[in-house]
């Protein structure tokens, strides 16, 4: 991370869906009659997206509903208010590197701002607007933002995303430098930015963004980026289905929820590793497997489909479609790229492959 100049700090919660399972301590999620747990990362990746490694991460599984309908145990809106102080004692640590806390509408809370601006912000923090704030002066925060003349327009192509195909967005900047009550008599300085989208397709809802941040941007170029900032979110989805899909950690049948939470500090990292693989085999499909895979992996990664090897390392991309094949991968023409089910098969298959020709090298050498 402190090779970076900005490192984006990715939080967000999922449940884990454990229903049907004999698992002591889980607790209700969005149902109460569902049985899971939560699980709430900070994910560190560039400005590029490319993923850097968990930061920290909130597991927890809530108490069951009183007679009464209130629920005992945790206030979980504190998770972002830690997430936020974790990021900041990483940031002390890295003067060089400024690290960006991004989060969506849950994180858009007082609590978090007001435990920043304590500590002076030794990060950055930028969250998606969920409260049309009152101002001091009188009238509402997203009318204001609105009120002032355009800074521009930037346009970008939205991935695609289940059902609904990727199509460009072309959308119209708003900023603007606000104070909003700090609850404690006081008032806090922030930046509110909207972008909201014009010409969007007949039958779409036009994706509007409204985002607060303690950064100074009144210029286009300015917010234009935090808005790319912002669009990097969607890279803690992609691990949250891998770490669904790919390593297919609900499905994990262990005794209690303590050594659930043991196997997902691991399942955590392999998803890191698992995302990283497919981000580099999109960017860089011709870096050398070398770079990432030991001699026994990529070697390894030809043995078991029968194959002999090379006698270089192959590319990244090549590399990843052979492990995906260990994993039911077909590779035909009409297949595309791997996805992470297929790779994460793979990648076990070869895991356990090179474990054991590391365990019989140490006994030939006993």
């Amino acid at each position: 991370m402190r090779q970076h100049r900005v490192v984006l700090c990715l939080q967000d919660t999922t449940e884990l869906d454990f229903n049907g399972q004999r698992i002591e301590g889980l607790g209700p999620l969005s149902f109460e009659a569902q049985r899971g747990m939560f699980l709430h990362p900070t994910y560190a990746i560039t400005v590029d997206r490319e993923p850097l490694g968990m930061m920290d991460c909130w597991m927890w599984a809530r108490e069951f509903k009183e007679a009464d309908g209130s629920r005992p145990g945790i206030l979980e809106s504190i998770r972002w208010i830690e997430g936020y102080e974790r990021v900041a004692e990483a940031a002390a640590r890295m003067p060089g590197t400024r690290l960006v806390y991004i989060a969506d509408r849950e994180a858009d809370i007082l609590g978090m701002m007001q435990r920043a601006h304590a500590l002076e912000t030794p990060a950055d923090w930028m969250v998606r607007s969920k409260h049309n704030r009152c101002l001091p002066e009188g009238g509402k925060l997203w009318a204001k933002v609105r009120s002032g003349e355009a800074l521009g327009e930037i346009e970008f192509l939205l991935p695609a995303r289940g059902k609904e195909a990727a199509r460009p967005v072309r959308q119209k900047l708003f900023a603007r430098r606000v104070e909003l009550p700090d609850g404690q008599g006081g008032l806090l300085p922030v930046t509110c930015v909207i972008a909201q989208e014009i010409g969007a397709p007949k039958g779409v809802k036009p994706i509007e963004w409204r985002l607060l941040t303690n950064r100074e941007a009144d210029s286009l170029e300015a917010v234009a980026e935090l808005i790319d900032w912002y669009r990097a979110r969607w890279e803690i989805e992609i691990f949250f289905n891998v770490l669904k899909n790919g390593c297919r950690v609900e499905a994990l049948q262990l005794g209690h929820i303590d050594k659930i939470e043991l196997a997902l500090a691991v399942y955590m990292v392999v998803a890191w590793r698992l995302a990283h693989l497919v981000r580099l085999g999109r960017t860089h499909p011709d870096l050398s497997a070398c770079e990432l895979f030991s001699e026994e992996e990529w070697k390894g990664a030809y043995l078991l489909a029968e194959k002999e090897p090379p006698s270089t390392p192959p590319n990244l991309r090549e590399m990843i479609r052979q492990i995906a094949m260990l994993g039911g991968f077909l590779g035909r023409k009409c297949d595309g790229e791997p996805g992470v089910k297929t790779l994460w098969l793979g990648f076990a298959r070869l895991r356990d492959f090179v474990r054991g020709v590391e365990f019989m090298r140490s006994i030939d050498a006993k």
